[in-house]
């Protein structure tokens, strides 16, 4: 047993926008501390002053601190503990857990109200029994960078679900061009400026009737003259067109706003994307030198995706091993066994930290497209399965991945295809 553990206070900290409590325990179990603070500066530095007492009281020479992630709640308490001075003295440490890890802990106690004090305390006993697996809160070192690739994730998320909803218009609209796989598409790019000015202003028996040579001039002036045979474009516009259902005369025009709505959103969205990728790129320039030189050289991965791994990251110093940083990730699978049986198929945990887990996966998309290694792999484990290929495919390339940025980074060493350090333990 690590003697630390036996001088170490810990504390569970349940969050809410107007209060926090307090609940803190030593190795044996013994409540030292139960109290509640609002969730402010001056409850915090309360909140400090009763933890370094107790601390001196009871002989400790170590604390550790553990809070859920709680939407925005969490974050000014969990920077203040971490970046206060008071505790440094006493090895502090604070973790900021996924929920859900309480929660699947919490069913241990088979007969436990559901109070805050109560929440508190299996915060705290948690952190007793050495059931927190991740890396320590970082202050606001990486907190700007973190804010901005977080932000930039829920851009993507956000063009997503926009781009989804307007496909439900354009299949009222464009039955045939919903459907059509990707060599019947007309145009490489749905979402772009010739496809818009198509889908928004034309219903299907414009296209029909316009003759070829008027289209051709109009896909070639929307698309500044990059089609490089256009000819084939307005033949398979003009099959999609032939080939969909056809709707009332009043069902266009509301249906060709909604449209125009959802491409405008997206153009919006997508300009402010570039904005939030210019500014992370100038923003990780002087943080983190070492280990984002380190990430850039695996072919695939540029800067927004090395800045998004690192603000996550942190140190690979948290981390004993690469299954640890795979844990905090999320890229880990339960084993499904019942006596003889064994499912073929398991399903990812997804428990860990879903920003991480998201740049991870963004970057070994880009990674497999530039390393035969990584391509090969993908290829593989695509092969291996008829349903969901391609993002099973990606989950495990990205921890294959997640092996080889662990091994960079803890021996602080370049990506080389040709000679490359795969110890990762």
């Amino acid at each position: 047993m690590n003697k630390d553990v036996l001088s170490t206070l810990f504390v569970g900290i349940d969050v809410s926008s107007a209060s926090n409590y307090f609940c803190a325990i030593n190795f044996e179990g013994k409540h030292i501390l139960d109290f509640s603070i609002t969730n402010d500066l001056p409850g915090s530095v309360i909140a400090v002053e009763r933890i370094f007492n107790a601390l001196q009281e009871n002989d400790l020479k170590y604390v550790t601190m553990v809070l859920e992630s709680t939407n925005v709640f969490s974050f000014h308490i969990a920077n203040f503990l971490a970046s206060n001075n008071s505790l440094f003295n006493f090895n502090s440490k604070v973790f900021v857990i996924n929920p859900k890890e309480s929660s699947n802990f919490r069913k241990t106690y088979s007969d436990m109200d559901k109070t805050d004090p109560q929440d508190a305390f299996v915060l705290a006993d948690m952190a007793r029994c050495g059931r927190i697996n991740q890396q320590p809160y970082k202050a606001s070192q990486l907190f700007a960078l973190q804010r901005l690739t977080r932000q930039r994730f829920h851009l993507v998320k956000t063009i997503m679900r926009e781009k989804a909803y307007m496909m439900s218009n354009i299949y009222l609209k464009f039955s045939s061009l919903y459907i059509a796989k990707k060599e019947d598409e007309p145009f490489s790019n749905l979402f772009g400026n010739t496809s818009k000015s198509i889908i928004a202003d034309f219903t299907p028996d414009d296209i029909v009737n316009m003759s070829d040579e008027d289209m051709i001039n109009f896909i070639m002036e929307k698309g500044k003259s990059r089609f490089s045979n256009p000819q084939e474009n307005v033949k398979l516009l003009k099959k999609i067109a032939r080939d969909s259902y056809r709707l009332d005369k009043v069902a266009y025009d509301p249906i060709n706003v909604a449209i125009s709505s959802s491409f405008n959103t997206i153009n919006a969205l997508e300009d402010n994307l570039k904005v939030i990728d210019k500014a992370i790129e100038k923003n990780v320039k002087g943080l983190c030198d070492n280990e984002f030189t380190i990430l850039k050289s695996i072919p695939g991965i540029g800067d927004v995706y090395a800045a998004g791994i690192i603000s996550e990251i942190g140190s690979i110093d948290f981390f004993k091993d690469n299954n640890a940083l795979a844990k905090y990730a999320g890229l880990t699978w339960r084993k499904t066994q019942s006596g003889y049986f064994e499912a073929e198929t398991t399903r990812m945990t997804k428990t860990g930290n879903k920003y991480l887990r998201y740049y991870l996966i963004e970057a070994v998309s880009s990674v497999k497209n530039h390393s035969k290694e990584f391509n090969d792999f993908y290829t593989r484990k695509y092969n291996e399965v008829s349903r969901g290929a391609h993002k099973r495919a990606l989950a495990l390339s990205a921890r294959k991945l997640v092996r080889l940025i662990f091994g960079l980074l803890h021996h602080n060493q370049l990506y080389s295809a040709t000679k490359l350090d795969n110890r990762s333990n």
